[in-house]
């Protein structure tokens, strides 16, 4: 679900035109979108082979009904085809948005199934090459963000943003509480649009995110810094991340580069050593229409540690979306 920096510069290089209005009359709203999404891709685990992938499929369907001229209720319910590690079939089809809630002046309060704030952290502009903090450490850091029972509040007036979410605690009687709270605090001014995300789950796990994006005409710079630590294991996981797009026409060229340091014991180590990581990808990104694109990605990663070698990651993509 997340959006990156990227996908806004490919939309700037061609109007926005996906959604389909299937209702609009006596206050009420109804509208339709979706997009598919297919590559040719090679991972970076050793000895992988390159294949074709559906990486991701989206039908959502959004409702507004007019209460007020201060007051809106809305709905979505959305279903999403990944292909994600553990399908046993490789596929997978999910509503994972079905919620309800009122915006307005005030902003958006939202309850039910759906996203955290915190499923929009991050500055990258990769398409498949690059690497956070969980993907690092895969047995310790993991940011979960979609559950059946979240209450989100946002808000955003232009200059400055804010939002706020909770997953209410569903744990079997007698285990520990999985509730979770996160937010975001943000401001844009002059082309600048700097913000922080923060996300605390009740497990032990906590992790922040300071980040800050610079567009000046067709040029976009960004850059990240984020730490992520596990009550009552050693140590912490810490990254830097640094990207930068140029769209020339409805072509767009987007570089970027990923250091993460993982000294949390207990995950992939046997002992207090650390181990770091460097990221670094391109890609390339051509708008045939303002509703398809097709691009390609190169991307390279290497570790310190001699339990870690990785391949060269590839991929060339195709999504096209109404």
């Amino acid at each position: 679900m997340k959006k990156t920096l990227l996908a806004l510069a490919v939309v700037a290089a061609g109007s926005a035109n996906a959604g389909i209005n299937l209702y609009d009359a006596n206050g009420v709203k109804v509208d339709l979108s979706g997009a598919a999404e297919v590559q040719y891709h090679h991972g970076y685990d050793k000895g992988s082979k390159g294949d074709i992938r559906l990486d991701d499929g989206d039908l959502s369907f959004d409702t507004s009904v007019a209460i007020s001229q201060q007051l809106n209720a809305l709905a979505k319910i959305s279903f999403e085809y990944e292909n994600e590690d553990g399908d046993t079939d490789g596929s997978r089809v999910k509503n994972y948005e079905l919620y309800a809630g009122f915006n307005g002046d005030f902003g958006q309060l939202t309850f039910g199934r759906q996203y955290l704030v915190f499923d929009d952290v991050g500055i990258g502009m990769d398409y498949e090459a690059g690497i956070g903090l969980s993907q690092a450490n895969k047995n310790t850091l993991d940011a979960l963000t979609n559950f059946d029972n979240i209450a989100k509040y946002t808000y955003d007036n232009g200059m400055f943003y804010a939002g706020i979410s909770h997953k209410f605690d569903d744990s079997a009687k007698g285990t520990k509480d999985n509730s979770i709270t996160d937010g975001r605090l943000g401001f844009r001014v002059a082309g600048l649009d700097a913000r922080v995300y923060y996300i605390d789950y009740a497990a032990g796990e906590q992790i922040w995110n300071l980040e800050a994006e610079y567009a000046l005409n067709s040029l976009v710079l960004a850059a990240s810094y984020g730490q992520g630590e596990v009550d009552h294991v050693q140590g912490k996981a810490t990254q830097l991340s640094l990207a930068g797009s140029y769209t020339l026409d409805k072509t767009t060229f987007a570089l970027g580069y990923n250091h993460i340091t993982d000294d949390l014991v207990g995950s992939q180590l046997t002992n207090s050593d650390k181990v770091d990581f460097d990221n670094v990808y391109a890609n390339v990104t051509q708008q045939l229409h303002s509703n398809v694109k097709v691009y390609a990605e190169l991307g390279w990663l290497e570790a310190n540690h001699k339990s870690h070698d990785f391949d060269l990651n590839y991929t060339a993509g195709l999504e096209v979306k109404f």
